[in-house]
C-alpha cells in the first residue's frame, strides 16, 4: 500500500494508538534509517501489523471488513480452495451476480486477485481484513469440510453391494473387486481426508457385531468419529490392504504396511497395522506428516535451563543423548527436531529406525527389517562402518543394541536414541537391567530427556485462583514454589508475586474448540549427567536416588514443568495431572 510518510504520520497521531512524541521520535529515526515509519513502529512493538493495515486502508479509502462478524455461505467460501486461502491470506466472503468480494491482508497482491478472477470468472472486489479474521475464516473451512465428508460417507455407505454372509471365505479376486468398488473407494478416501482435516494422529477402524466404529485420536484423546454399516467392513479392510500392498486373503495373522496420500495442503504417510479380532480385522493407522523439518525446541515446549542443557549436549561430538517416555509422548518428534538442528553440511548423519516416520534431506535413513535379519543391532554394526559423525537409533530395546550404542559413543560418535521409561532418571536402571555396566553409562550418557504431551488451552480460556487447600490436592507446595521460581527467573512474573496470586486457567468449550483444547505441547525433565550424578549411578543406580540428586542440581521435573506451563496459561492443571499420572 503506497501511502506518503507525511499522511501516514498524521493519521497515526489522529488514531491515538501511539503518543505524538513517540511518533515524532520514530519518524526522525525512520528518516535516518531510510525506513518506513509504519514498519519501524511495528518493529518497536508500538503498533501491531493489523493496526497499521487499518490505518493505511483508511488513508487509501479501502473498505475494512471484520470476518468474525460474517457467517460466510459454504458455496461462497469454497470458491477459493482452502490451501490457496491459507497460503495467500485471501477469503471469498460475499458474492453477487457478477462480483465477488474477497478479504485480504495485502490488497496489492495482484497475482492472487488475478488467479481468483480467472478461476471464478467474476469481478474481484478486494477488501482489507486482519489476521484474526483470516484465522476465523480458515476454521470455517474445516467445519465445511467435516460436514461435506459426513455427507459423502453416509451417501456412499448406502450404495455398497451387500455381500453374502461368507466374507471369511471370499477369494482374493473377490476381495480385490470389492476393494475397487466405487463406494468403498470413496468412503476410504473420505475417511483419510477427514482425519487429516481433523488433525488426527491415528485412525481406528473397529468391527463390531452390527456396525463398524471409526475413531480418531486427536491431541492424544480418542473420539468417536462415525459408525458405518457392517456390510462395509470387508470392503474397507480390502481397500486398505490394497493401498498398503498387503495380502488380501490373509485374515488370521496380523499384518503391517504403509502407504502415502497427497492432499492440496500436505503429504501424509499412513502406517497401517491390521489385527484379527472376534468380529473381523481391526485397523489402526498412524498419520505421519511427511516432513520432520520446521520444528524448534522452543515450539515443542522446552525453555530456560532445560533448553540450555540440551543445546550444550548437542554441541558435543561424542556421547549419548536419550529421550525417555511412553508410546505417544512425542519422543520421535523431539529426536527429529534435534537432528534438524545438527543437520549441517560438515557432518554425516545416519539413522536406523523402525519405522522411518519422517523423511529428512541429507540424512541417511535405514529401515529395520527383522524378517531378513536387518535388526537394530545388525543395522548399527553396519552404520558405524559408514563414517558417520552422528548416529540416531530409533529405540534402544535390548542389551545388544544398548551395548553397540555405548561402543559407538566411546569410539567418537554422537548417538541419539529413545528408551521406554516413565522418567528421565528411570532410564539408567533400565539400561543396567539390559546388562550395561554402570561405569560405561557414566562415561557416555550426556543428557536424558523425559517427556509427556499435554493439550494446549484455546484462546477463550477462563482464569481462576488456586488456594492452598486446592494446591495440596495437586502437588506439594515445594513443587509449586519451584514452578514459580522458574517463572521469576524467566521474568514471566514479577518478583513480588506469591503462589496465592498466581493465576491458572481452565478450558472453555466453544464452536472452534469442542472441549476447550487445541493442539499439544511437551512437558519435560532434562537430566544432565553431572559428576555428582555419576557418583550416585556407580554407588546405588536407583531412579529415586538419581532424581533426588538431579533436583538438588536444579532439574525441573515433568510435574513442575507442567505446573509452570499451567501458571503461564498454556494448559490446565487437570491436563498436567492426566499426562503425568497416566
Amino acid at each position: 500500500m503506497h501511502v506518503s510518510e507525511g499522511e501516514l504520520k498524521e493519521f497515526i497521531i489522529d488514531s491515538g494508538l501511539v503518543a505524538k512524541k513517540d511518533v515524532d521520535a520514530a519518524a526522525a529515526e525512520a528518516k535516518q534509517r531510510e525506513q518506513s515509519l509504519g514498519d519501524l513502529l511495528v518493529s518497536q512493538g508500538a503498533l501491531t501489523e493489523d493496526a497499521l493495515r487499518r490505518i493505511q486502508a483508511y488513508v487509501l479509502g479501502i473498505p475494512f471488513v471484520n470476518l468474525k462478524e460474517h457467517h460466510i455461505p459454504v458455496d461462497v467460501l469454497m470458491l477459493i480452495p482452502e490451501p490457496i486461502a491459507r497460503t495467500h491470506n485471501i477469503i471469498a466472503f460475499k458474492k453477487t451476480d457478477n462480483d465477488l468480494e474477497v478479504a485480504m491482508l495485502d490488497v496489492e497482491d495482484l497475482a492472487s486477485i488475478d488467479s481468483v478472477r480467472k478461476k471464478t470468472s467474476l469481478k474481484i472486489l478486494p477488501r482489507l481484513t486482519d489476521t484474526e479474521g483470516i484465522k476465523h475464516a480458515l476454521l470455517q473451512y474445516q467445519k465445511s469440510l467435516k460436514d461435506e465428508f459426513g455427507d459423502i460417507i453416509s451417501t456412499e455407505a448406502g450404495k455398497i453391494r451387500i455381500v453374502t454372509d461368507g466374507d471369511k471365505d471370499l477369494s482374493g479376486d473377490d476381495l480385490k473387486k470389492m476393494a475397487e468398488d466405487l463406494p468403498i473407494v470413496r468412503i476410504v478416501d473420505t475417511l483419510l481426508r477427514h482425519a487429516i482435516v481433523q488433525g488426527s494422529s491415528d485412525i481406528h477402524i473397529e468391527p463390531m457385531e452390527d456396525e463398524v466404529l471409526v475413531r480418531y485420536r486427536i491431541d492424544g484423546i480418542l473420539h468417536d468419529a462415525m459408525t458405518l454399516p457392517r456390510v462395509a467392513a470387508a470392503g474397507i479392510v480390502a481397500r486398505i490392504k490394497v493401498l498398503s500392498n498387503l495380502k488380501l486373503d490373509e485374515k488370521r495373522l496380523p499384518q503391517d504396511g504403509r502407504f502415502k496420500m497427497e492432499t492440496e495442503a500436505e503429504r501424509v504417510s499412513f502406517r497401517v497395522s491390521i489385527l484379527p479380532t472376534f468380529f473381523g480385522e481391526k485397523i489402526v493407522m498412524r498419520l505421519l506428516r511427511e516432513t520432520g523439518e520446521g520444528f524448534t525446541l522452543d515450539a515443542l515446549g522446552l525453555h530456560g535451563e532445560n533448553l540450555e542443557r540440551i543445546h550444550h549436549a548437542l554441541k558435543q561430538t561424542t556421547g549419548i543423548i536419550l529421550i525417555s517416555g511412553p508410546t505417544g509422548s512425542g519422543k520421535t518428534t523431539t529426536l527429529y527436531t534435534m537432528l534438524d538442528i545438527l543437520n549441517r553440511p560438515d557432518v554425516n548423519i545416519s539413522t536406523i529406525e523402525d519405522p522411518i516416520e519422517y523423511q529428512m534431506k541429507r540424512i541417511n535413513q535405514t529401515q529395520v527389517n527383522p524378517q531378513i535379519g536387518l535388526t537394530f543391532a545388525n543395522g548399527l554394526r553396519a552404520l558405524v562402518r559408514q563414517d558417520p559423525n552422528i548416529i540416531m537409533i530409533g529405540e534402544i530395546r535390548d542389551g545388544e543394541t544398548a551395548s553397540l550404542a555405548i561402543n559407538a559413543a566411546l569410539t567418537g560418535h554422537l548417538v541419539l536414541s529413545t528408551i521406554h521409561t516413565n522418567s528421565a532418571a528411570g532410564a539408567i536402571p533400565r539400561l543396567i537391567d539390559m546388562g550395561v555396566e554402570p561405569f560405561l553409562l557414566v562415561s557416555t550418557i550426556r543428557v536424558i530427556i523425559g517427556q509427556r504431551l499435554v493439550r494446549k488451552l484455546c484462546e477463550n480460556k477462563e482464569t481462576y485462583a488456586v488456594d492452598k487447600s486446592m494446591r495440596a490436592k495437586i502437588a506439594s507446595e515445594a513443587e509449586f514454589e519451584t514452578a514459580l521460581k522458574t517463572l521469576r527467573e524467566e521474568k514471566l512474573v514479577k518478583d513480588g508475586v506469591g503462589l496465592d496470586e498466581l493465576p491458572f486457567c481452565r478450558p472453555v468449550p466453544s464452536a472452534e474448540c469442542e472441549d476447550g483444547y487445541k493442539s499439544r505441547i511437551g512437558i519435560h525433565e532434562v537430566l544432565t549427567v553431572s559428576s555428582a550424578i555419576r557418583e550416585v549411578i556407580l554407588r546405588s543406580s536407583t531412579s529415586d536416588a538419581i532424581e533426588t540428586q538431579a533436583k538438588k542440581e536444579g532439574m525441573l521435573t515433568m510435574l513442575e514443568d507442567g505446573l509452570y506451563k499451567a501458571a503461564r496459561g498454556v494448559t490446565s492443571l487437570e491436563e498436567v495431572l492426566r499426562a503425568v499420572t497416566e
